[in-house]
């Protein structure tokens, strides 16, 4: 069984070191990668029948985009030789990237990191936080 690496994507230059380092493990390794982009959304809101039409539309047009920012990078990995595959989904990035590591019986989660607001934000970012406490696989930080 082929070993899967999950990479939270955004498009952002921490995710692209991710991308990056994430490749190179893939490659040493023979593993896969499956790259995520994750919107966040809250499904906690009260909207008239019209408006939820309209917040559809608009969180179906908002996946496109995340698609088009995360298919080319996993054109090119592809294109390279490391088998990848992605998605886009809109939730809580850190109990969605933890979910689809589990739903994929991946082996490890790899995200670039970013700043915040607060000390640990500003040395880790809040996503990396979540995931340290809260993956049920290794995580590997970027930076």
């Amino acid at each position: 069984m082929t070993d899967i690496f999950i990479v939270g994507f955004d498009g952002s230059d921490a995710a692209q070191r991710a991308v990056d380092f994430a490749a190179a493990r893939a490659k040493l390794a023979k593993a896969k990668l499956h790259l995520v982009q994750v919107l966040e959304w809250s499904p906690y809101s009260f909207h008239t029948p019209e408006e939820l039409a309209e917040r559809h539309k608009r969180r179906e047009q908002e996946l496109d985009r995340a698609n088009g920012i995360v298919q080319p990078v996993t054109d090119k990995l592809n294109a390279s030789g490391i088998e990848t595959t992605c998605e886009a989904r809109h939730g809580n990035a850190g109990e969605l990237l933890s979910a689809i590591a589990e739903e994929k019986s991946a082996v490890q989660i790899i995200v670039g990191r970013a700043g915040g607001s607060g000390l640990a934000n500003r040395l880790l970012g809040s996503l990396a936080i979540t995931l340290a406490q809260a993956s049920p696989v290794p995580v590997t930080i970027v930076p």
